[in-house]
């Protein structure tokens, strides 16, 4: 890594403390700041895996406070002058850590590498932990194989412009090619069948407003005919023209979609 392409960022983790007198708090996101060109992105938990582990290690934690986090963390850095204010107006079970710089050649490649160290769970030796195959597992897969390949940025897609205001959605990410916008999304065939239903319906209200679109799913494995679980997803999938890529071709489907991408 050469130091000339080093940049200076700074990141905060966010903490939850269910019980404030007894100060036991478990990490749930982390914010990551590049102040050179004012990028401010935030990651935290949202999948139904990672809020199950944090009430196994705290049973008293409320669930509705852990699911409504993300989408007014995201409310709150888009309002300008808004974030400086945010840790007075968030709830007192939800702290920062004190701000530590680091220096990083890729933003994105960061803040994932962050997310992993402070916020999923350990990783054992010979035991592939238990989030893996979790959307976030798959997520991050795709995104190293993009950053391998040098694919454009592709940034995430709010949906609420979309659907009805307030969706907390977030499509992975998007992209244009030859006046057709694409979108990509990492869905989990073997975790939440409800992650399907979510990404159809988004699907259906964004064709509705788009005339030239195109989906994919990112999935851990190819659907196989034998699980109805998964042809469950398949055949969702193909109503909604929804492409199915599974990791083991993200390399291939990378280069092909780097040819695309304008």
């Amino acid at each position: 890594m050469a130091e000339d392409n080093l940049k200076a960022l700074s990141y905060r983790i966010l903490r939850y403390t269910p019980n404030l007198v007894r100060d036991e708090w478990i990490n749930i996101g982390v914010i990551l700041e590049d102040p050179a060109v004012r990028r401010r992105e935030a990651r935290l938990v949202e999948e139904t895996a990672e809020i199950a582990r944090v009430r196994r290690l705290h049973p008293g934690s409320e669930e509705a406070i852990l699911r409504a986090l993300p989408a007014e963390i995201e409310a709150m850095m888009a309002a300008p002058g808004a974030f400086e204010k945010l840790e007075d107006t968030l709830s007192n079970a939800i702290q920062f850590s004190p701000r530590k710089g680091v220096l990083a050649e890729d933003f994105d490649a960061e803040l994932d590498r962050l997310y992993r160290a402070h916020v999923e769970p350990p990783r054992v030796p010979g035991h592939t932990g238990m989030l893996e195959n979790t959307r976030a597992w798959i997520r991050t897969r795709m995104n190293d194989v993009f950053r391998r390949h040098r694919l454009p940025k592709m940034p995430s897609v709010r949906v609420e412009e979309f659907t009805q205001p307030g969706d907390p959605l977030r499509l992975d990410h998007g992209y244009r090619s030859n006046g057709t916008r694409g979108f990509l999304h990492a869905v989990s065939l073997g975790r939440d069948p409800a992650q399907a239903k979510v990404l159809a319906y988004t699907a259906e209200c964004i064709r509705a407003r788009l005339p030239q679109t195109e989906f994919t799913a990112v999935t851990e494995v190819e659907p196989a005919s034998a699980n109805s679980r998964h042809q469950f997803f398949a055949r969702l999938f193909e109503e909604q023209k929804i492409a199915v890529v599974p990791l083991s071709e993200i390399e291939k489907f990378a280069e092909t979609l780097r040819a695309r991408i304008n």
